[in-house]
């Protein structure tokens, strides 16, 4: 029986100090028993010598130090396991908030995970379709990665999000596929669209949602990524599957982070964020990856907004750092209506070499690819030009380049949230819009390759 306490101190916001209490540890769960019978969950945050300071899950009102009792209950924070998780909706402490039955866990899994040892783990080279051509012939996503995407407030990241958990797969293989969902911080209204969203097309099944949202406490925003990366460790490498994980808003995430260590009084950092915040991101983002001698595998594409926009802020810039490259999405392409507004220039796939071409996409993807970001490149430049000494002032094959840059976002870019387009689909679209271009000017492709695909009408 878990030895309980009636030394409660003090409560200030989310934390509450407990004195005279006896070993105790780091990150251990805690339960307060109110002198109605109530009970409230805390988690221990830091012990100095026999004094704990514990983290509140819920509201701290109602609290009375005199008559409330804390017991400590010897383990962290864990999450319920087991496939039926499948299909079914969470809130952000692991329970469930579809209305359906309780989980009955196949076993209980510490949710601070452990790292995976760099010697452990399988370089990343296959392919994933999300269906979105931006992504798949141009920044392409590769099983195991970590491709975050940078959007800003008022961009539709959350259509984006959703339309790639819906569409994702891999290609060419029976292995099962799942996608572990988790949205921190987000308004009810989102959280409805996500779940309708997946219901519609059926995608609910393969997908596990954890939902936290804006007027839960921020301490359970911390803990659902968590929640989220193990669940999708149990799908990934205890049952095969390849998992996808989704992670939306990092920023509310990192806003939650910084309240709690204003709380505690700790010495800011950057912009007021915690100086750990580099440590407390990567041990979240460094649990995607393969495993050597596992077949599964868990790939993450986490969504931040960027405060004003701005790529130097602290949370893009430590996640740019961590991750292997970022998708941006672009104000200025969202108000010429192009949907998904993805800007592929500044855009990165550090991995994408690797999942692509012969046997994996096709034997003209890196070139094409190459070609398409060059010619867009000029054609962007050519218009600015046309801007400042108007259209006359251009050679014709700068026309043609303006023309090109223009058919590429409308044609290429553009495609909605309801298309979802195969790799072949969006190389052949790639293959249309080169052939706006003289032969002459496609000079990163090969003669081989020009005969094969650019002869063709």
């Amino acid at each position: 029986m878990a030895k309980e306490y009636r030394t409660i101190k003090e409560v200030a916001g989310p934390l509450m100090l407990v004195e005279n209490v006896e070993n105790v540890t780091y990150n251990e769960l805690g339960e307060i028993e109110l002198a109605n019978g109530e009970t409230r969950r805390c988690k221990v945050l830091e012990i100095d010598g026999s004094n704990a300071l514990v983290q509140l899950f819920e509201a701290s009102t109602g609290i009375n130090l005199s008559n409330s009792k804390v017991r400590f209950l010897g383990r962290a924070m864990e999450l319920g396991v087991s496939e039926d998780m499948l299909g079914r909706v969470f809130d952000g402490l692991g329970r469930t908030i579809d209305g359906g039955p309780e989980i009955l866990p196949e076993k209980r899994m510490d949710i601070n995970g452990l790292p995976m040892n760099p010697a452990a783990r399988a370089y990343p080279s296959e392919f994933i379709q999300t269906g979105v051509s931006a992504i798949d012939g141009l920044n392409t996503l590769v099983r195991g990665q970590k491709l975050p995407i940078f959007s800003a407030s008022g961009l539709p990241h959350a259509q984006l999000a959703a339309q790639i958990a819906r569409q994702a797969k891999v290609r060419g293989t029976d292995e099962q596929f799942a996608v572990v969902f988790a949205a921190m911080g987000i308004t009810f209204e989102e959280a409805n669209f996500f779940q309708e969203s997946f219901r519609e097309t059926g995608a609910i099944d393969r997908t596990v949602l954890f939902i936290n949202l804006a007027n839960d406490p921020a301490v359970e925003r911390i803990s659902t990524p968590r929640m989220a990366l193990t669940a999708a460790e149990y799908l990934a490498f205890e049952k095969d599957m390849h998992v996808l994980v989704i992670l939306t808003d990092i920023t509310n995430y990192a806003d939650a982070l910084r309240e709690v260590s204003a709380a505690r009084k700790e010495v800011p950092g950057r912009r007021g964020y915690p100086g750990y915040m580099y440590t407390d991101l990567a041990t979240m983002y460094e649990r995607a990856g393969r495993q050597r001698g596992k077949s599964g595998s868990i790939t993450m594409i986490p969504i931040l907004t960027m405060p004003e926009d701005d790529k130097t802020h602290p949370i893009p810039d430590l996640t740019g750092y961590i991750t292997e490259g970022q998708v941006i999405l672009s104000r200025e392409l969202y108000r010429k209506g192009i949907q998904p507004p993805i800007d592929v220039l500044p855009s990165l796939s550090r991995l994408k070499d690797k999942g692509i071409g012969e046997g994996k996409t096709r034997e003209d993807h890196a070139a094409t690819m190459n070609q398409l970001f060059a010619a867009y490149a000029r054609g962007k430049e050519a218009k600015e030009l046309m801007v400042i000494l108007g259209e006359a002032a251009l050679t014709e094959t700068d026309l043609i380049y303006a023309k090109f840059a223009d058919e590429f976002e409308t044609r290429y870019v553009n495609q909605g949230y309801k298309t979802d387009r195969s790799i072949e689909e969006t190389l052949e679209i790639g293959w249309e819009l080169l052939r706006i271009m003289p032969r002459s000017e496609l000079k990163r492709i090969s003669d081989k390759l020009l005969d094969t695909y650019y002869a063709k009408s």
